[in-house]
């Protein structure tokens, strides 16, 4: 559908377009009832035949709705419509991919806040049986002072519900340079695998890069299961040990060996100052990573070894009860 400055839909009112993708197009609108700005999701003529599309396109309104977080892109609910369209909020800002091909990298502390914001609203979708599956800088919104909006829900997916693969819907697995190893090799994304993602978005906010990179998508996807990243602290010295460890927890090829929840990643990025450093430096290297030291790990030592020294005494002690028995 072309629409034009000044035309109405149903009872909205086209202002500009605000952007365009090869599925659809976002327009700016304002709703003639209340007189409220809001964004106007149209697929394109062509798609609207594609039962592909109309799948996603449908899933997308379904889980907006009922989604309900400061971090998260609200889809209205309207009445019967003569033609398919979806009404959003309208969010001042741009997307995180403008901000980083126009500053090629961000200073570690916004790179931290921001993942944090993100962490928090993955923590909320993920709370509610919804995983993303498709977090890049494309599908975040972020705004002067840095509040973000998740976006594009088309391709997530509700916790137990029919199961989207290569075969019925490539476009579904994920964006190559931030799918996780699990879903290249055809396995169901979870909560973890949207985690591997924010970890390839924080690294690519410090770094300026992506971690891995090819000719064609196939050759990014293998990368990660055969590869390491070069460590982000080669390409860019501000980042801290701890906050390299923290991406290379984020970012494990085994989704058992990451953060298994959103609020988890984020703690540790607000207390980089508790979270200890593995000596092993390589990112899920030929030695297997022994993981995080977490914090509380000086303390279990500590514990541990006590205990190993009060053996030699409860032996003499049982030595002696004897002795004298």
């Amino acid at each position: 559908m072309t629409l034009q400055p000044g035309e109405a839909l149903d009872h909205y009112r086209i202002e500009g377009v605000a952007a365009r993708s090869g599925m659809a197009s976002i327009f700016r609108a304002t709703d003639l009832r209340n007189g409220e700005t809001v964004a106007i999701k149209i697929p394109h003529a062509e798609m609207e035949s594609d039962p592909v599309f109309v799948d996603r396109f449908q899933r997308e309104q379904e889980i907006g709705r009922k989604l309900d977080h400061p971090g998260v892109m609200k889809v209205l609910t309207d009445g019967e419509r003569r033609t398919q369209y979806m009404v959003m909020e309208w969010v001042e800002g741009h997307l995180l991919r403008q901000l980083l091909n126009e500053q090629g990298k961000l200073l570690p502390e916004r790179a931290v806040r921001i993942t944090i914001a993100v962490a928090e609203a993955l923590e909320y979708i993920h709370a509610r049986g919804v995983v993303h599956r498709d977090l890049k800088p494309e599908n975040i919104m972020i705004d002067a002072d840095d509040h973000i909006k998740l976006i594009d829900f088309g391709i997530a997916a509700n916790v137990g519900s029919r199961r989207l693969t290569f075969s019925k819907l490539s476009h579904a697995m994920g964006t190559p340079d931030y799918i996780s190893p699990e879903q290249v090799k055809g396995k169901r994304g979870d909560a973890r695998s949207d985690i591997y993602a924010l970890g390839v978005m924080l690294y690519e906010m410090l770094t300026g890069r992506v971690p891995f990179s090819g000719a064609n998508a196939f050759v990014i996807m293998n990368e990660r299961l055969s590869r390491n990243p070069p460590p982000p602290r080669e390409i860019n010295s501000e980042i801290s040990p701890q906050l390299q460890e923290i991406i290379y927890r984020a970012m494990e090829r085994d989704p058992n060996s990451r953060y298994p929840k959103a609020h988890e990643f984020a703690w540790d990025l607000q207390h980089q100052d508790q979270v200890g450093v593995d000596e092993q430096t390589d990112l899920g290297g030929g030695k297997k990573r022994s993981g995080k030291k977490r914090r509380g790990t000086t303390t279990r030592k500590f514990l541990l070894y006590g205990m190993l020294a009060l053996i030699p005494v409860v032996i003499f002690a049982l030595l002696l009860w004897a002795a004298r028995h």
